[in-house]
């Protein structure tokens, strides 16, 4: 799902120069950001509540859980930029090769839903701040990382089923296999209203009010520490969103387009239409580099909205 497969090597349709070039490259780039950006996040969060000897509130639960689905990635990037850069050769066994597949969907659904909650988190702390009060309960955002993780888990179980397989004396793996297309399509259809309409649908509509709360907000008095709150909720809807815009929408519109393309071919032949699916097929494959990009981009959060991030920043720079 999201990965080209070559439905005939001899056709001259096929793109493998393009993709093992491009992935091993950008896999390896988004690693080592990611890697970095990542750890930083987690020393962050650790030094943080050492310092002030208290729990995690419940935002910084669910950016540590964010955190934790964006390390689970990162580490999953070697492998993969292996294998292309190998020319599609697998060799690290069937298994790791099912728990690839299933590593990237989970941290994908999983980041959607934990930035979905996010921005709701965010929004009813400007809209309904007495009941931001009363939410404010670490049990409470606990449960609801585990029960987004139970989601995305069993969402993503049906891709453990595609494993290696052989084609022109090679072992495939994150390829799309053709004797699964029909179920992958179904799964597609399914996992993007799911995972990913649904999420962004409830994005959108926080940041549209609470866009329009602050501008009514902003015509009237407020004390400097109301001001910092607003601006902090309004920072993180509106990086959530921009995540959205550049990593998952190009990402699920181009798939989506890409499977019915890849059976129509398998059912009907390229036809004149290799110049087209030339161009998708490149398409899938930058898309899927931005979805994976994710995981450079979620430590923003941590840095410019993360409750007692900035604070502990500068008292470390002092330091220092």
């Amino acid at each position: 799902m999201g990965h080209q497969n070559e439905w005939n090597n001899t056709n001259n349709c096929t793109i493998s120069e393009f993709k093992n070039t491009v992935y091993p490259i950008v896999y390896l780039f988004i690693f080592s950001l990611g890697l970095v950006g990542n750890l930083m996040s987690l020393f962050f969060f650790i030094s943080s509540a050492l310092r002030r000897k208290a729990s995690f509130s419940p935002v910084n639960i669910l950016m540590l859980n964010l955190l934790i689905s964006d390390l689970m990635m990162v580490c999953s990037l070697p492998f993969r930029a292996t294998y292309y850069f190998k020319k599609s050769n697998w060799f690290f066994g069937d298994i790791t090769c099912r728990i690839m597949s299933y590593v990237f969907y989970i941290n994908m659904y999983g980041s959607v839903y934990f930035l979905a909650v996010l921005s709701m988190v965010r929004f009813v702390a400007i809209v309904k701040p007495f009941a931001y009060v009363r939410w404010q309960n670490s049990r409470r955002a606990w449960a609801i990382s585990i029960v987004i993780w139970l989601i995305v888990s069993l969402m993503s179980i049906p891709l453990l089923e595609v494993g290696t397989w052989k084609e022109s004396g090679q072992i495939k793996c994150l390829e799309l296999n053709p004797s699964h297309l029909d179920n992958i399509i179904v799964l597609n259809l399914h996992v993007l209203f799911l995972g990913f309409i649904m999420p962004f649908a409830v994005i959108s509509v926080c940041y549209i009010f609470v866009a329009f709360y602050l501008l009514k907000l902003k015509k009237t008095r407020q004390n400097q520490r109301s001001q910092l709150n607003h601006k902090k909720s309004c920072s993180l809807v509106i990086i959530v969103l921009l995540i959205f815009l550049a990593c998952f929408v190009p990402y699920h519109v181009v798939r989506t387009l890409f499977l019915f393309a890849e059976r129509n071919i398998r059912n009907n032949g390229y036809g004149e239409s290799c110049h087209y699916i030339q161009s998708l097929r490149k398409a899938a494959v930058i898309t899927h580099c931005l979805a994976s990009g994710n995981s450079c981009l979620d430590p923003l959060l941590f840095f410019f909205v993360g409750e007692n991030f900035i604070s502990f920043w500068r008292q470390k720079t002092e330091l220092g």
